[in-house]
């Protein structure tokens, strides 16, 4: 059985574990160990997590497949990008699953979920960053009709940044 919900404090320490490994499945190469490690501690801290899940611009939706936790999103509404006309577009900021569940069409579901949750906030569209070399996710993206309409120097630690593509998908 699949399901979806809105993440809640008690959900914290998953979604820190979850986001981890999801992350570094597609990016373990693209950084040093060092820098990834701080990436990490930075990004996917639990404190960090609290903040985000109680501040109200952020729409974290976690993904079970038989009551296991599989991947979430993360979307923040009315987020501009400089390269997007519209005011009221939505990015999603994350949307993350574990290598074990890749093929099983969560994703996809997870991915549906969050357009329509923007489309209920009046959104003119969905933007995000993908990084250069994450083919799967560009696939992914570009058969939902995602457009590339920019490059983005993605920060990775205060020195270092790595190259992405801004995507955008119009409603």
């Amino acid at each position: 059985m699949i399901s979806i919900k809105k993440a809640a404090l008690e959900d914290v320490k998953a979604l820190a574990k979850v986001g981890e490994k999801a992350f570094l499945t597609p990016h373990k190469e693209a950084i040093s160990k060092e820098m990834m490690d701080a990436y990490i501690s930075t990004s996917f801290n639990e404190q960090n997590l609290i903040e985000e899940i109680t501040n109200k611009k952020f729409q974290y939706n976690l993904i079970f497949k038989n009551d296991v936790l599989a991947g979430y999103s993360k979307i923040i509404i009315n987020y501009k990008n400089e390269n997007i006309k519209e005011t009221n577009v939505t990015k999603m900021e994350r949307l993350y699953l574990l290598e074990e569940f890749y093929g099983t069409g969560l994703g996809k579901q997870l991915f549906t979920h969050n357009l329509e949750l923007a489309k209920q906030q009046n959104q003119k569209g969905i933007w995000l960053y993908v990084w250069v070399k994450n083919y799967k996710a560009i696939d992914f993206y570009k058969k939902a009709s995602f457009k590339k309409i920019a490059d983005y120097d993605f920060p990775v630690s205060k020195t270092e940044t790595r190259p992405n593509n801004v995507f955008y998908l119009e409603f």
